[in-house]
């Protein structure tokens, strides 16, 4: 009995070690030399009024480089976590083409798929950086995928997160401020 209960305990911490070894280092290899920059604003900079509810309201150009080879797909949250009752997405965009290089300003990718924000009509868009007090900042987060996605348009961010989540091949952030006049 003691000989089984020691092969058991060995069999598991080979199970334990091989977790850590291999599964768990493919969760931390994600590419980090995708990049995602604007020409409209710099990582931690100001993002121009023209791209904010005090302007014209489009999304900024952003231009995505070293995205993997093997992605299958894009797909891209934009959102504030300073906003006052919790994250609020302003962008959700998912099955952007892999060879896309940029996003044009007030456009979207042919064949991408934009889910709901947080605005509470209309949602299905670009909602512009709009805080109601102090500096926000404003994340744009890219994902390469090495797959498809099949969701509704009326997915929110966390709906995509939870769909993507063991699809990641690579990463990339761009943060941007606004503060109203």
């Amino acid at each position: 009995m003691k000989k089984v209960l020691i092969i058991f305990l060995v069999i598991i911490c080979i199970g334990i070690a091989f977790y850590f070894v291999f599964v768990q280092k493919k969760d931390i290899s994600y590419n980090s030399n995708m990049i995602i920059e604007s020409s409209a604003f710099e990582y931690g900079k100001g993002i121009p009024e023209k791209y904010t509810c005090d302007g014209k309201g489009i999304n900024p150009s952003l231009v995505f480089k070293d995205v993997p080879k093997e992605a299958k797909s894009l797909a891209l949250i934009s959102d504030d976590p300073d906003a006052p009752n919790g994250t609020w997405d302003h962008w959700v965009l998912w099955n952007i083409p892999p060879e896309t290089t940029e996003i044009l300003e007030n456009s979207i990718p042919n064949g991408a798929v934009v889910g709901k924000n947080s605005w509470p009509v209309n949602a299905n868009k670009y909602g512009a950086p709009c805080p109601p007090s102090g500096s926000h900042r404003y994340f744009f987060n890219l994902y390469a995928l090495n797959t498809i996605l099949n969701l509704s348009i009326n997915s929110t961010s966390q709906d995509l997160m939870n769909a993507m989540q063991d699809y990641i091949l690579a990463e990339a952030e761009l943060m941007g401020r606004y503060q109203r006049k």
